[in-house]
């Protein structure tokens, strides 16, 4: 008999029974009811009207209201679309047993520990609003263990590397780019969202628009500054975006990543990509005494949690603390 099928048969009963059995009988009588089940073959009914309910739908409206990204968004839609799909039972019906036999069936298809956290949360964060909404009494995920998952050390940018990188740029818009991005640790998508109104080259700051549209301000270094005036002097088009790509429209993210791979072979510099250098100056700022709440700041975090994971910490810093205070 399916595990599933008869745990969400007991809890059924459970509901039903409420009140009218005393605290002292429930679990004999659950007992009793759960090995008279042994006995059968047992699958949970799939009423083929999963997708009838609109919980989802109210969920994705909340967070459009709430200012998240749409890229969040859509990535909430799917992961949860998914899931409601493959229990084939209504939201209000799911239970811990689906959510965990449909993780344990992503882990067997080969998704990653990181990427099945990451759907655990994401289904978290949905039947906790369903249940702060009242529109289901009991979370499924309420007992919904951490996934834990191997922590690997992502690696940073060197000074060497990114010297490289900078000699092998070939035009003064790519030298742009790179510092922009070595020195503000913008996201991509923050970056190309940019107009040069937005940027105060006297004062080496601009104004970014990050995740749910919040603004927050950004520093330049010198070197930065000079870099993006030359690329600016060099144009002679009327977009207001701050970078746009060979043919006179705004660059893309995509178009940035080209680049990027297109200049990291010239330099002979392996994997180089943009949140690498995100994740340099977090490290770089952190190492150099910034308080890890001012590089959230500079980052765009609400949470110090996920700037800690930004900081890299050194070996050799490490060991040399350890000597000196030792």
């Amino acid at each position: 008999m399916a595990i599933e099928a008869k745990a969400s048969f007991l809890d059924l009963l459970k509901k039903r029974l409420g009140t009218e059995v005393t605290a002292e009988a429930m679990p004999r009588i659950l007992a009793g009811v759960s090995e008279v089940l042994d006995g059968f073959e047992m699958e949970e009914h799939k009423s083929g009207n999963a997708e009838t309910d609109d919980m989802l739908d109210q969920y994705l409206s909340a967070l459009t209201i709430e200012g998240r990204s749409q890229k969040t968004i859509d990535r909430y839609s799917y992961e949860i679309g998914r899931l409601i799909k493959w229990t084939g039972v209504p939201t209000g019906r799911i239970t811990i047993h689906h959510i965990r036999a449909y993780l344990a069936d992503e882990q067997k298809r080969g998704l990653m520990d990181t990427s099945l956290e990451s759907h655990r949360q994401i289904f978290i964060a949905f039947f906790n609003w369903l249940q702060r909404e009242s529109l289901i009494e009991k979370n499924p995920t309420a007992n919904l263990g951490v996934i834990k998952c191997a922590k690997r050390k992502k690696a940073t940018y060197s000074e060497v590397e990114l010297d490289k990188l900078h000699q092998s740029c070939q035009t003064s818009r790519d030298r742009a780019i790179i510092a922009f991005l070595e020195h503000t640790g913008c996201r991509i998508s923050e970056m190309t969202q940019l107009n040069r109104n937005d940027v105060d080259l006297d004062k080496l700051q601009c104004i970014v628009r990050g995740k749910g549209n919040k603004e927050r301000k950004v520093y330049l270094r010198p070197v930065a500054g000079m870099l993006i005036r030359e690329y600016l002097a060099e144009r002679t088009d009327e977009d207001p975006a701050l970078f746009i790509g060979k043919f006179g429209e705004r660059l893309e993210p995509g178009g940035v990543r080209v680049m990027l791979n297109r200049v990291a072979e010239a330099a002979g510099v392996e994997h180089v990509h943009p949140h690498k250098f995100r994740r340099t100056l977090a490290t770089n700022m952190a190492r150099h005494g910034m308080p890890v709440q001012e590089v959230a700041a500079i980052l765009g975090h609400e949470k110090l949690d996920t700037t800690m994971k930004y900081v890299m910490q050194n070996d050799t810093d490490v060991e040399n603390d350890y000597r000196r205070f030792a």
